[in-house]
């Protein structure tokens, strides 16, 4: 099968990072012949740094990426076949000259639209649903990654586990690692923690507390939308990455944008990670790792729902006590209120947190991946 995946880059980045860790999986450990359509390469560059911009097609990790123009450009429609399957991604809409292109083909392709990752109950149900075109023979069928068997599942790499495990193990790749990030080794007794998140009013007072506590805290802050945030709790001028300054028991050390393999490992060497959207999200709970989630922001309020529907799993076989800690942890962070007094006990309960991370990724572990689903049911509907 040939596959045509197509993603709209958000200034948030975590739709290509979903997207590009599908296409390599498909193309790396199935050879699934890939193409990738990307509408900001530029964008893309910064978490694939090997990505040249200025080019109209390229091939990486065994995908062959795509300029996404809109409206596409005739050479291209006018002599491309597209392939058996064809996925939208997380929202975004085909091209019109695509999908005409699609409609005369024979045998139709399957054609999905992959969406945002949740929690929900109600996934399940959506999940390969089918929505009629109105007006050409084509059918798309929604595919929803979720947590539960009768969804699409996630994308996890089969190598994964056992490369995590080899790193945390290793004191002196952590180290190495940590020394090629620009940071000193880790002192005894230091919290180390990665902070990427959006703009959040209780961000002042948990960096209050950093600086208050009675052991060091080691931050570790990705270039990204808290940043000038953190500059003002400062009073400093917006930071670049390398810098570092010091606030009572606060190391706080800027990080450049990491491309999307460097930042798992900084998932995996970190104490504690703070992590936002989808795709930080779900590579903070394979790192095996206590995280702290900030929802996508949606008017209606609807990413409260998520959030209390990921809980009432993540938290499912924990001690009460902690996972009412857990729960009142994320909520005072998605509801942007005060954190000061609940980083003590926190950071007092990360070896018990850090077990049942573990226990988490394990139960991931045991699902069958989102590629291998793709690839299960494209099969059965392409014979």
């Amino acid at each position: 099968m040939t596959w045509d995946i197509f993603c709209t880059v958000i200034d948030n980045y975590g739709d290509i990072g979903v997207t590009w860790r599908l296409a390599r999986q498909l193309a790396t450990e199935h050879a699934i012949p890939v193409r990738l359509w990307v509408d900001d390469l530029r964008a893309f560059q910064l978490l694939r740094p090997d990505i040249d911009p200025a080019l109209a097609t390229q091939h990486l990790a065994g995908v062959e990426i795509r300029r996404w123009t809109t409206p596409m450009a005739k050479e291209v429609t006018g002599k491309l076949e597209p392939g058996e399957v064809v996925i939208e991604a997380l929202a975004c809409n085909l091209p019109d000259e695509f999908v005409a292109r699609m409609a005369l083909r024979q045998p139709a392709p399957v054609w999905l639209n992959l969406e945002y990752l949740s929690a929900e109950a109600w996934v399940a149900g959506v999940h390969g649903l089918p929505s009629p075109h109105p007006r050409l023979p084509l059918t798309k069928h929604f595919f929803m990654p979720g947590y539960t068997e009768n969804t699409g599942g996630l994308t996890r790499e089969s190598w994964l586990s056992a490369r995590r495990d080899a790193f945390q193990a290793d004191a002196a790749a952590r180290a190495e690692f940590l020394l090629g990030l620009g940071l000193p080794a880790p002192l005894a007794g230091e919290c180390l923690v990665s902070l990427f998140s959006y703009e959040n009013r209780a961000l002042p007072s948990l960096l209050r507390a950093w600086a208050a506590d009675g052991k060091p805290v080691h931050a570790l802050v990705p270039v990204g939308k808290a940043l000038p945030q953190i500059a003002a709790w400062l009073g400093e001028p917006t930071p670049p990455p390398g810098a570092v300054f010091q606030c009572g028991a606060l190391t706080l050390h800027v990080l450049p944008m990491l491309d999307l393999d460097a930042y798992d490992r900084l998932l995996w060497a970190c104490d504690l990670n703070f992590v936002r959207g989808e795709d930080s999200f779900a590579r903070a709970q394979f790192a095996a790792r206590p995280l702290i989630w900030q929802a996508y922001v949606q008017d209606d309020g609807a990413h409260f729902a998520k959030l209390e529907a990921f809980l009432a799993l993540y938290c499912a076989g924990m001690d009460a006590q902690l996972a009412e800690q857990t729960r009142t942890l994320w909520r005072a962070w998605n509801h942007e209120t005060d954190m000061a007094a609940l980083w003590s006990p926190l950071r007092d309960t990360l070896p018990a947190l850090t077990a049942h991370a573990r226990v988490w990724d394990r139960r991931l572990a045991r699902q069958t991946d989102l590629a291998t689903n793709l690839l299960n049911l494209c099969r059965k509907w392409l014979k």
